[in-house]
């Protein structure tokens, strides 16, 4: 059955169909359920209508930013953000706030761990099905003599390797944690100082036969050093508080048709 939707309105100001349309394409619904982005659009347009009604209620003037070299906000961009720089007042975290957070749990606060480690590629787009399986079966029979004879590791990679790090035996040098691919850093973090992992890792490179020359665990932070990063998030999130806190107040008092503003 054909969905449809009534006006909306907001204060006795309509939200044009076209409009509403238009700023779906902003919101992303399931296939087959446009009606959700619809809705979506609709509840953000009536949102904005509230703010914008406000700031004309409280007889702000528009002045537009420059927000790259001659691309200028629009008279309504304008009003929302002025309206949300004097409307929206979040609460300022304290310290005591932010340090009982550091303190809930410590260890999500640690250094990047530093790897040094060697391998040796054997490269594959990864849709090429037949080219993954020859990497594969190659990096298995490389693989089988390292473990049989691992200080052959070093030649083999100058042998084999389509990685350029082929010319120091495969070696790295000092990485940290995010400097690779994820399934690399994930076998990295199984090994110990000296292992070879025993079986091939697959990334979307190809096959890689890895090994773990020496590890350093990086050390909790104290809490001087993760501070500023706790802050801004508390800043954030305090912010997102404030401004839904507006919402509810407007859509209280607002006369809103068509549109449910408790789910925008």
């Amino acid at each position: 059955m054909k969905q449809t939707f009534t006006d909306i309105s907001v204060n006795g100001e309509p939200i044009s169909p076209e409009l509403i349309a238009t700023e779906a394409q902003n919101h992303p619904a399931p296939k087959g359920k446009p009606g959700r982005a619809w809705m979506a659009a609709a509840r953000a347009l009536a949102v904005k209508t509230m703010i914008l009604q406000e700031a004309r209620r409280r007889e702000i003037v528009a002045e537009p930013l420059e927000l790259a070299p001659g691309q200028w906000e629009t008279d309504d961009e304008a009003l929302v953000r002025q309206l949300l720089e004097v409307a929206v007042v979040p609460e300022v975290p304290t310290e005591a706030a932010l340090r009982a957070v550091y303190e809930a749990n410590p260890e999500r606060h640690r250094a990047p761990s530093l790897y040094e480690a060697a391998h040796i590629l054997f490269s594959a787009r990864p849709e090429d099905v037949v080219a993954r399986k020859i990497a594969k079966d190659k990096a298995t029979a490389v693989l089988a003599d390292i473990l049989a004879k691992p200080k052959s590791f070093d030649g083999l990679a100058r042998d084999h390797s389509a990685c350029s790090s082929k010319a120091n035996g495969g070696r790295l040098g000092q990485i940290a944690a995010g400097d690779t691919v994820a399934e690399f850093e994930a076998a990295l973090k199984l090994l110990s100082e000296g292992e070879i992992a025993r079986e091939p890792v697959e990334s979307r490179y190809g096959f890689h036969i890895i090994r773990l020359d020496a590890k350093a665990e990086g050390k909790v932070l104290p809490f001087e050093a993760v501070e500023p990063a706790l802050r801004t998030a508390a800043e954030k999130a305090a912010w997102v508080r404030a401004s839904r806190a507006l919402v509810e107040s407007l859509a209280a008092q607002a006369e809103v048709t068509g549109i449910n503003l408790r789910a925008a």
